[in-house]
């Protein structure tokens, strides 16, 4: 399981007698639950609530429709009712991407404004482009795992100013690639059982290469206008390749 914007590989090498991992399921307790009927989970305002946000953002955010066109090209159509779930979740998560089930996990109790599931959505649906593009080994290949999670960190928004601001945490050089790398390192350590200096070799082993693979976007997206650019230099780029 793959922690998404809270705001995502085994141990190497774990020792006999150490608990086995879970790769993140315990922040998902829903994940373990039999799947309840529509009537059942229509009487929930939070899931009701968090179906409109979702609805929303599909319908509505430039990051995350420019996502969802780059997965339909890429053979890997999502489709709201099989590839989202709105559950309940630990209270230090506000998403996942369960890999095993090729599944966006909203955690309906802990978003609760519109900006917060935009973010969480476009996360998300970055790790499920990674998984769709590439062959990532999210449970037994740390540096997998780091490189998708520097990705979502640096093109979700996760790390804009704002965003920054509000963590009181701003005006130091660089501070967006800090942001990034620290951000990919939380996320490793809530999802999987390594040390912090584990986490933090992955992550700086593959951060140059993955904090510049830019695709689908094509640029660090820091605002939504950003994320409106790449979305129309994306459909024009397409539409330039079918002329070919």
């Amino acid at each position: 399981m793959q922690r998404g914007e809270a705001g995502s590989s085994p141990v190497v090498g774990e020792k006999a007698g150490e608990e086995e991992d879970d790769f993140g399921y315990r922040l998902f307790p829903d994940r373990k639950k039999p799947p309840q009927s529509f009537l059942v989970r229509s009487l929930f305002t939070f899931h009701n609530k968090c179906q409109l946000m979702l609805r929303m953002t599909l319908e509505t955010n430039p990051y995350a429709q420019l996502l969802l066109e780059a997965m339909k090209q890429s053979g890997c159509t999502v489709f709201n009712d099989r590839h989202f779930s709105c559950e309940n979740c630990d209270g230090c998560v506000s998403g996942g991407f369960d890999s095993a089930k090729s599944q966006i996990v909203l955690c309906q109790n802990n978003i609760r404004q519109q900006s917060h599931m935009n973010r969480v959505v476009t996360h998300e649906l970055i790790h499920a482009f990674d998984h769709c593009r590439a062959h990532v080994d999210w449970f037994k290949n740390v540096k997998h795992l780091a490189c998708s999670e520097i990705r979502a960190a640096n093109l979700s928004g996760d790390c804009t100013l704002m965003n920054e601001i509000a963590r009181f945490k701003f005006g130091l050089k660089a501070h967006h690639q800090t942001c990034v790398r620290d951000r990919a390192i939380r996320s490793i350590l809530a999802v999987r059982k390594v040390s912090k200096e584990m986490a933090e070799k992955a992550v700086d082993e593959v951060f140059d290469v993955c904090f510049n693979d830019l695709e689908p976007f094509g640029r660090i997206p820091h605002t939504r206008t950003d994320a409106k650019r790449a979305y129309r230099d994306f459909q024009n780029r397409d539409r330039y390749n079918a002329n070919l």
